[in-house]
């Protein structure tokens, strides 16, 4: 199967709401550029430089997406460019996130990225960090970031039962969290599942799914 017909064949089991995020981590140019001549202009990666150097070579009406877990150090990289960063896990990467954007006159979107599995090498902020978070005043005062949503990694495992409970889950703090609509907070998007549980995921609420290996095949 080709890169086209992966992502024709995808999309076409998607519902209408929910938007695709192509991983393309580790894939060459050549790969991607397939997916884009095929219609796809969301791509995920998760090292900021790999991201840097497929911006600087492709077209540029590409949404970049930050779907790694992101070192403050490195936010600098992607300030001018990326459209949506996933893994938001601390206040302090937040700030940075605020500060890189506004020194490039943008507002950047963000996904929380809310820990719900039961595995200890996942990152995300658990419910008490999320509610502090975004009650507090400083938090508030942000201006060149936006919340637009949460993200969530279900626990590796083959136990369906499990993974559903943890969507769920996520899809229930979201819910949770509708009325709160600060002027840097607009939740529309939830994010979850990848190739092997993103039906689930869509069926427990989903509204963003990242998918790489059903597309570009599996790593080489």
């Amino acid at each position: 199967m080709s890169i086209k017909n992966n992502l024709l064949h995808i999309k076409s089991t998607l519902p209408e709401h929910v938007t695709l995020v192509a991983v393309s981590k580790t894939k060459p140019v050549s790969d991607l550029m397939e997916a884009y001549n095929a219609g796809q202009r969301i791509f995920g990666e998760n090292k900021i430089q790999e991201m840097v150097d497929k911006w600087e070579q492709m077209p540029k009406d590409i949404e970049w997406h930050m779907i790694g877990h992101v070192q403050t150090n490195k936010v600098k990289y992607m300030a001018s460019f990326v459209s949506l960063i996933h893994g938001v896990d601390s206040f302090k990467l937040l700030e940075e996130i605020n500060k890189q954007a506004k020194k490039n006159n943008r507002i950047i979107d963000c996904l929380l990225q809310i820990y719900i599995a039961e595995e200890e090498s996942k990152f995300g902020l658990d419910e008490v960090e999320l509610s502090v978070l975004l009650s507090s005043p400083a938090f508030k005062e942000m201006k060149n970031i936006r919340i637009v949503g949460l993200m969530g990694m279900a626990t590796f495992t083959d136990d369906q039962n499990q993974i559903k409970k943890e969507f769920q889950h996520l899809k229930s703090i979201f819910d949770g969290l509708q009325s709160l609509q600060a002027a840097n907070c607009k939740l529309q998007t939830v994010s979850m599942g990848m190739s092997g549980d993103y039906q689930l995921a869509i069926a427990c609420g989903s509204t963003m799914v990242r998918i790489g290996s059903s597309i570009f095949g599996g790593r080489i």
